[in-house]
């Protein structure tokens, strides 16, 4: 069933959300070369808690971290280890929090220092499908909207498109109805209704869409060994229009990215 939330709840998930992207753009100045993914999970942790948050995803599931750290072929889901990130690694980053009562999920895939051009490509791509995602979630539209405009952007570029793992619905629980898949067809699915909040996340891949668990029981990764990029923002509907509740002002500060693509999805000026 969707739960619709109020203004008031809309703005407290707000809040829980913009715990994520701040935990996200205090990372960014962490990721690079030498550092662990065990390292960037206990800065992680230790940054939300100070900021009177709970970690959303440690203990969840009975998951064993407060970030999930997915390195070059790894999907999502990626256990923090102690093996140092490398020269032209990515990592895709997914948190969650918890304030208010309320879940924030958030994902963000960083280059390690200077990444294959390829590579980079992919991370465009698959960020620019996130939007292209976004603007299908409006009034009169349908879950299937989403999945096909994401889909539909990102095999025009060659890449996989992961079926197994989609988006969700999101409130005081971290997964809610319902499931936005990053594929469909147009006018398919379950209709959009005002104060739905969902967290849109295109996992794309450079080569195929199939992929597999490893042995750990958490880790996906590509079929073909290929990278995979995710980024993941969660969104309101307010008004008959999608309103972002996180944000990655924060990544782009701290990487000192200069970029308005977030503007058209904000209907009022906001202090980040």
């Amino acid at each position: 069933m969707i739960i619709p939330k109020t203004r008031e709840e809309i703005e407290l998930m707000r809040e829980a959300a913009l715990v994520v992207s701040k935990t996200l753009g205090m990372l960014a100045s962490e990721v690079k070369p030498g550092v662990s993914t065990n390292e960037l999970n206990s800065k992680a942790e230790t940054f939300i808690r100070d900021m009177g948050a709970i970690p959303g995803f440690l203990g969840l599931y009975d998951c064993p971290s407060t970030l999930l750290t997915s390195v070059n072929e790894a999907v999502v889901h990626g256990l923090p280890t102690d093996n140092p990130l490398e020269e032209g690694d990515i990592v895709a980053i997914d948190c969650g929090a918890i304030l208010n009562g309320f879940y924030g999920d958030h994902a963000y895939t960083f280059e390690v220092g200077e990444v294959d051009p390829e590579v980079k490509k992919l991370l465009e791509v698959t960020k620019e499908s996130l939007y292209r995602g976004i603007r299908e979630f409006k009034f009169g539209n349908r879950v299937g909207d989403i999945g096909y405009a994401i889909q539909n952007y990102c095999e025009s570029h060659g890449y996989g498109v992961v079926r197994e793992l989609v988006g969700h619905g999101i409130g005081t629980k971290l997964h809610e109805a319902p499931e936005v898949p990053n594929y469909g067809k147009r006018g398919r699915g379950k209709k959009f209704i005002e104060g739905m909040t969902i967290a849109i996340e295109p996992m794309i891949n450079l080569g195929t869409h199939k992929v597999k668990q490893l042995k750990d029981g958490w880790t996906i990764v590509t079929m073909d060994g290929q990278p995979s990029a995710h980024f993941e923002h969660d969104v309101a509907l307010v008004d008959g229009k999608p309103e972002l509740l996180s944000t990655f002002a924060y990544v782009y500060e701290a990487l000192g990215i200069e970029s308005d693509e977030e503007k058209e999805f904000r209907q009022k000026e906001q202090v980040l």
